[in-house]
């Protein structure tokens, strides 16, 4: 069956001044005249003003998906006739296509199930789908076989999932191709290595680079092994997980049509009681972004530290030029990118600290801090999916000072280690200093302070020789 969303309905809402006076199980309400919902969420507005902070579209969007499915699959079951099941299903799709976002204005700070939320896309969808032929109820028919104490907690899962899959995991590819393909091109640019911020033995800056080039990959495998326990779902255990109300196998059925419709192999928890009270797998994953976190922090400040100067620091990179870095210094230049994305980085660690305070209020058969865990856990898989994809272009176009590198890479007195074995750490470490004190290369001391032949210490000191073990 074709369904038309009532024209006078399927507006982008003002919120005019005209009130209609609604009800729900407590009474009456007002609510604005052209107002896609209801006297629940109208409710929820006035009760709950404690930040400007709402659910993401993301969210939003993954409950929608839940509405579609949970009426397809009671039209299946024959709980719900065709011409409300379409209906329901069609007014979801606006959702899903990312219509009336307007009308989910809830603050993230509401009833610790997201029951305000629930029942606001409850209501929104309700509306959408009610004809002069039809009424749908929000929660008669919109609601059917569901509890906020269910979709809420699968609605997280889905956005999450749906996020990683379509945002994160892409970005990180990117950022990891971008830092392998830079590896490649500087195996043999070599460098002084640094250990307490003080000069080490040489290292390549290819060999520099592979070691955040396996970060990322480490940390792609760590958020890809929690999948498994993200795209299982709370779906069919309604109210307390003993699955009142609904069909045995209808958690399963809407997982399989919420596969269907995103390519993300859902399926049902199996202890759904697990699923309701606690929120370990959002947890999961919010540690695993903590990791990414401090991941590209380690990344980031390598890149600043290497960029600093241009004439009183490291000067080994050079990063892309993007904007003026002060208001008052002429021609200064930042590495904005780098900081920009350490504060997402520390965004993200913050989120994971809230998170897992969350996680641990899942009293009794509920979870009572869900919208907060829905809110933090979707904004740190969005910024770090965003920061990775701009962090990715610095590390494309940053240029390499190979005159830099060279020069202080001649001087550096550590290279003094690979005599150990001939001369002992002692005598080593008195070359070291003349060097330093004399500020000439380590070679040309070498030859003066040792008995070894000329040629011998050119060998054993070309830092070439020195990246690898050559006992």
């Amino acid at each position: 069956m074709n369904v038309t969303i009532a024209p006078h309905l399927a507006i982008d809402s003002s919120m005019s001044d005209e009130k209609r006076e609604m009800h729900d199980s407590m009474g009456s309400v007002a609510v604005p005249a052209d107002a896609l919902y209801q006297a629940q969420t109208q409710r929820a507005l006035d009760n709950f003003k404690i930040s400007a902070l709402c659910l993401p579209a993301s969210l939003i969007c993954a409950l929608a998906r839940i509405k579609q499915g949970c009426a397809e699959v009671n039209h299946d079951l024959g709980k719900l006739d065709a011409q409300r099941a379409e209906a329901i299903s069609a007014a979801a799709g606006l959702i899903i296509a990312g219509q009336h976002t307007d009308q989910f204005a809830i603050d993230v700070f509401q009833t610790g199930s997201g029951t305000s939320s629930n029942m606001n896309v409850n209501e929104v969808i309700a509306t959408l789908a009610s004809s002069d032929a039809v009424a749908v109820h929000p929660n008669d028919h919109v609601n059917m076989g569901q509890s906020s104490n269910d979709v809420f907690p699968s609605s997280i899962h889905v956005a999450a999932a749906c996020e990683v899959h379509e945002q994160l995991l892409p970005a990180l590819q990117a950022l990891e191709n971008a830092l392998r393909k830079r590896c490649e091109e500087h195996e043999h640019s070599i460098k002084t290595g640094r250990t307490h911020l003080m000069d080490a033995m040489p290292i390549s800056l290819g060999q520099e680079i592979s070691a955040w080039t396996s970060q990322i990959k480490n940390d792609r495998y760590r958020i890809q092994t929690t999948l498994m326990r993200l795209q299982q779902l709370a779906l069919g255990g309604t109210a307390v997980g003993t699955g009142i109300n609904t069909s045995p196998d209808f958690g399963k059925r809407v997982c399989a049509r919420l596969a269907r419709a995103t390519g993300i192999r859902f399926t049902p928890m199996d202890n759904l009681f697990e699923a309701l009270s606690t929120q370990n797998t959002a947890l999961e994953l919010s540690g695993q972004l903590r990791v990414l976190a401090t991941s590209l922090t380690k990344i980031c400040n390598d890149l600043r530290w290497m960029n600093s100067g241009p004439l009183s620091g490291l000067g080994e990179i050079s990063l892309q030029a993007l904007q003026p870095g002060s208001s008052i210094m002429p021609a200064k230049v930042n590495p904005v990118i780098p900081e920009a994305v350490l504060m997402a980085a520390a965004q993200c660690i913050g989120n994971d600290t809230t998170i897992s305070l969350a996680a641990q209020s899942g009293n009794f058969q509920l979870n009572v801090m869900l919208p907060v865990i829905a809110y933090n856990l979707l904004q740190s898989i969005q910024i770090l999916a965003n920061g990775s994809r701009h962090l990715a272009q610095a590390v494309e176009s940053f240029t390499v000072n190979s005159e830099v590198m060279a020069r202080d890479l001649a001087r550096n007195p550590i290279l003094v280690t690979a005599l150990n074995p001939l001369i002992g750490y002692a005598r080593a470490a008195e070359i070291a200093k003349t060097a330093v004190e004399q500020n000439r290369p380590i070679l040309e001391v070498a030859v003066e302070m040792t008995d070894i032949d000329a040629n011998q210490l050119r060998e054993l000191l070309n830092p070439v020789n020195l990246l690898k073990n050559s006992l």
